[in-house]
């Protein structure tokens, strides 16, 4: 069975088509990279998996069922923007994920912010935007997820905190689990990534294996993509 399957999914906001008959399937065990400019329709896409939006037709299947409560036990996503509360404490943070999601690993979480040696009684309001970004991906990754969603995960940081995250990501996902990582910043990532589709006004253009992609364009991701999309 797939993990994730689209079947001819649109959405519209009002008369504008924002995702265009949209389909594709999803194996557990891949790290998959979203592709796409800025505004081609990436966070729609990812918003309608987690049920935070509504198709206007078409069908979304997370192992065989539609998306709603069960999907979301299973879903671990970490948002564009972050939604954690900046006038808490990292150990209140973690406690409020141990009460609300229950396959989250309190144990592995503390572990990997003691790495980077953070005080989890500091409140995140005095924290740097890099280190807040660290400690939600921490704890989007301390979960027991089948399939993450990571949105625009390396947006905004500077070139080391991107490296961290990228290696948190490939070390720290649920074994057979799935990733799918949002982005325009294919350089970057595309040395972790089994699988890529790529996006572009609302359509998927191109979904295929990395390696068969690179022999058979003779490029890198982010060398075939710019040709694509004349970057």
């Amino acid at each position: 069975m797939e993990l994730l399957e689209f079947v001819g999914v649109s959405k519209n906001y009002g008369k504008k088509e924002v995702l265009k008959n949209i389909n594709f399937t999803i194996a557990p065990g891949k790290i998959i990279g979203l592709l796409g400019k800025n505004g081609t329709g990436k966070s729609t896409l990812i918003k309608l998996i987690n049920d935070l939006l509504t198709p206007t037709s078409g069908e979304i299947l997370v192992n065989g069922k539609g998306v709603g409560v069960e999907s979301k036990k299973i879903i671990a996503y970490l948002p564009e923007r972050t939604y954690l509360d900046k006038s808490m404490t990292v150990d209140k943070t973690i406690e409020f994920f141990e009460s609300f999601y229950e396959d989250f690993d309190s144990e592995k979480a503390r572990k990997l912010l003691a790495d980077l040696e953070l005080d989890t009684s500091e409140k995140l309001a005095k924290m740097s935007k890099g280190m807040q970004e660290k400690v939600q991906l921490v704890l989007v990754m301390s979960r027991k997820a089948s399939l993450y969603i990571l949105d625009e995960p390396l947006g905004g940081v500077d070139p080391a905190t991107r490296d961290y995250i990228l290696d948190t990501i490939l070390t720290n996902f649920n074994e057979g689990a799935s990733v799918i990582i949002s982005t325009h910043l294919v350089s970057d990532i595309e040395r972790i990534l089994d699988e890529v589709i790529f996006i572009d006004k609302g359509k998927i253009v191109l979904k295929s294996d990395t390696d068969e992609l690179r022999n058979k364009e003779n490029g890198s991701i982010d060398e075939i993509f710019r040709r694509m999309f004349k970057c």
